[in-house]
């Protein structure tokens, strides 16, 4: 690679929600970015904590004891095996990082497919 990643860029070039799109690989992992509204489906990782850094927008990651609201520019990072939901009321851009081959939804046979832009 011999220039920079511009996600506002990438981010322009898909308009599905919950479809993360994988921008660049760091050793084995996928650094990944989406546009999200609505809500995510219930679910965890049992091998793996989940990254959420919001770049624009407004994200609630809704666990099962409390709720964890993000702005711009504020991560937060949900500790392996624990329950959560993902919820935007609004269009929102976020980040996440992940090991290679996590499922998204924590179940590989209703995982979305990775896709690299």
């Amino acid at each position: 690679m011999d220039k920079g990643i511009n996600l506002a860029e990438k981010l322009s070039l898909f308009s599905e929600y919950w479809s993360p799109r994988t921008v660049a690989r760091l050793n084995d992992y996928k650094v990944m970015v989406a546009k999200v509204q609505n809500e995510f489906v219930w679910h965890k990782h049992d091998e793996t904590d989940d990254f959420f850094l919001v770049l624009k927008g407004r994200l609630t990651i809704r666990l099962r004891d409390r709720n964890v609201v993000l702005g711009p520019g504020e991560l937060f990072v949900v500790p392996r095996g624990v329950e959560h939901q993902p919820f935007a009321e609004e269009e929102t851009h976020i980040l996440l990082i992940e090991p290679m081959g996590t499922p998204n939804t924590g179940d590989s046979t209703t995982a979305v497919p990775e896709q690299f832009i």
